[in-house]
């Protein structure tokens, strides 16, 4: 459930715009910002089986003073409404696109599609995961659709997935944006809320227990979100070389869709159209249940589970509707969304770390010393590039 943060319509906005471009100049970022957020989503999975406690339950308690909390709690609600901003948009334009829906029709359908979703499977948490299985195989088969249409160059791939290279300030401005778009805040939030549910439904939960399902954790994660990073890779691959290399600037997602075919036929378009929508679902769904376990775990209090998923919902739909028929640019503002997202990116990897490295909190989970330092630099990668943006922008 949480790979669905590496292939997003956030990450549909930014590694389209990357591709094409700067053509495959900016694959490095996308393999380093997935190597960063496999890193940080193990120790959040970790620190829920240790603790059997959310990381924002811990973070509540170590805060102590509401006048400490409730500001946090306040930062982590804009972090939500960005996340949610973008997907709620990549789920409108997908229903706009492929259904040929009045885009104001397809804000109040994608308004609701979570809400539906999260009631059918209100008691039944394995249908919701099978579900996922489902979208996100969608995505992964036809974004594998989509690399064998385009033929994309294999040497440029390789060479561009080691070599770094910025060439001027959009580009800096979209590596932010491709970071934030894998490293997702809100991901790391409720990975703990997961694993601590796992935890918490075995009645007998002993060490050996625990051991073993850290073990399947470390597994679980490699292995998914190792195919989650090839996805996201995909879509600024079959964007460079559909885009870029036809000589063809992209400025919105339709205009992308609306691209390829001519190019590569109209199944191509379509297909992109059905990954964007089922990025679009899956990935409101985790937008909402992180919502849910950030607000229950800062503020100490069982939210009404449905005011909650309504609120998260809403909370969008009316700027963002707003904005997309004033004529506003869909692709720029989930690039831009993207950039919030990793600007507040500190807000739950800092204490993440601390957290991790906690042996009292810990016991034998505790990170390894040259795990507690890989995360370290992984962290002073991601503040380097926010204060560079934000620096080269002033």
């Amino acid at each position: 459930m949480v790979s669905v943060a590496y292939m997003d319509p956030g990450n549909y906005g930014t590694d389209i715009q990357g591709g094409s471009s700067f053509n495959y100049n900016l694959l490095w970022v996308i393999w380093l910002s997935s190597g960063i957020a496999m890193l940080l989503q193990y120790l959040s999975g970790k620190i829920g089986i240790a603790t059997s406690q959310s990381l924002a339950e811990i973070i509540r308690f170590k805060l102590k003073n509401k006048k400490f909390i409730v500001p946090y709690w306040i930062s982590a609600e804009i972090l939500i409404a960005a996340t949610d901003l973008a997907e709620y948009l990549g789920t409108v334009i997908a229903l706009n696109l492929l259904f040929n829906i009045p885009m104001i029709y397809a804000a109040i359908f994608g308004a609701l599609d979570v809400i539906l979703i999260l009631a059918v499977t209100a008691k039944k948490f394995r249908f919701l995961e099978q579900l996922f299985i489902l979208l996100v195989s969608i995505i992964s088969f036809g974004y594998l659709y989509e690399l064998f249409i385009v033929k994309p160059d294999p040497y440029s791939i390789l060479y561009h997935s080691f070599i770094p290279s910025l060439q001027n300030s959009t580009a800096i401005l979209v590596t932010v944006g491709i970071m934030g778009a894998t490293v997702m805040p809100h991901a790391i939030f409720v990975h703990s809320y997961f694993t601590k549910n796992k935890v918490l439904e075995i009645k007998k939960i002993t060490i050996d227990k625990k051991r073993q399902l850290r073990k399947l954790h470390l597994f679980e994660n490699i292995f998914v979100l190792t195919i989650a990073g090839m996805v996201n890779a995909a879509i600024m691959i079959m964007a460079a070389a559909a885009f870029y290399s036809h000589g063809t600037p992209i400025a919105s997602i339709s205009e992308a869709y609306k691209t390829l075919i001519p190019l590569f036929g109209s199944l191509a378009g379509i297909i992109f159209l059905i990954t964007l929508l089922a990025s679009g679902i899956s990935s409101s769904i985790i937008g909402t249940l992180a919502g849910q376990s950030i607000m229950e775990g800062l503020l100490g209090i069982n939210v009404n589970i449905w005011l909650r998923r309504i609120i998260t919902r809403f909370v969008n739909v009316i700027p963002t509707t707003v904005a997309l028929l004033l004529g506003f640019d869909p692709l720029n503002i989930l690039v831009y969304s993207q950039v919030i997202l990793s600007l507040l990116i500190p807000l739950p990897v800092i204490p993440l770390v601390l957290i991790s490295k906690n042996k009292l909190l810990m016991g034998e989970f505790v990170n390894k010393k040259s795990t507690t330092i890989l995360s370290i630099i992984f962290v002073a990668i991601i503040l380097t590039l926010n204060s560079y943006l934000i620096v080269t922008s002033i």
